[in-house]
Formats: structure tokens, sequence, C-alpha cells
């Protein structure tokens, strides 16, 4: 097996092979807190050799985020397949639920930003509020001003 076809196979592997034996994960991150205490930057570089030589664990096969995150919501199959399905079934209608509700909670508060937008602009171009009206600037519902 060729170094290129191992770097293809497993980057992290392959870095493995030039930098020499490797120490066990405590040691390594040991350096990596004494470095941090010594000098930051250290710390710094130590921690990237690491994470780039893949000695503290490579998560290249095991880290998708996908997956992952659908795994996390579902939680652990309980091994009854009826109860799964039960579960899956509310947590989507639960999801719906809150978008539902995030939508209607946004269209309130662009209302209620109206509303105080109308109203500031009524103060505004009326010369103040004077309330009397229902369109709350103390005009009568045909238009026409209370004071004529």
């Amino acid at each position: 097996m060729t170094a290129a076809s191992m770097a293809r196979e497993n980057p992290a592997r392959h870095s493995r092979e030039w930098t020499g034996p490797s120490l066990p994960k405590p040691a390594w991150i040991a350096i990596m807190v004494l470095g941090f205490i010594v000098f930051w930057p250290i710390g710094l570089a130590i921690l990237g050799f690491l994470l780039f030589t893949g000695r503290l664990g490579s998560c290249a096969d095991s880290c998708d985020w996908v997956s992952m995150k659908s795994r996390m919501r579902r939680g652990p199959s309980t091994g009854n397949a009826a109860f799964d399905e039960y579960r899956e079934e509310t947590l989507r209608r639960l999801d719906e639920e809150r978008r539902e509700f995030a939508m209607f909670m946004d269209r309130l508060r662009r209302a209620k930003d109206q509303a105080e937008f109308d109203q500031f602009m009524a103060e505004r171009n009326g010369g103040g509020f004077a309330g009397g009206g229902p369109n709350g600037n103390g005009d009568s519902p045909n238009g026409k001003s209370a004071a004529s």
C-alpha cells in the first residue's frame, strides 16, 4: 500500500507516520495544558498539531453532523416499534405546532408594530394625539375632524 493510497483512506493515519512515535492521549493533553500555561500560542500550536494529526481521535468517519443531530433528536430506540412510531409522530406534530405558533407570534408582532407605527404617523401628521375618535387621532369615522 502506497503512502498516497493510505492518505486517501485515512488522512490522520498517514499524518501519524511522518510525525514519529505517539505518546498516549493523557500525555498530549498534559503537554497542551502546560503549553497554554507557559505561553498561550504554544498551547494553541500544540492543540492544532493534535487536531491535525488526529492524535486526540479522528471523527472523520463518525462525525456525520446531520445524522448525529437526527439521532439526538429521536433519542435511542426503545425496542418497542409501536412506541417509537408514536414518539416520532408526536415529535413531528409538536415541531409543526411550534412552527405554526412562531408564525402566529410573528404576525402578532407585525400587527402590533403596524398599529404603533400608524399611531405615530397619526400623531406626527395630526399635530398631537387627541384620542377622541375611533381612528385614534381625533377624527370621526367619516374622516372629518371633531373640531370642525
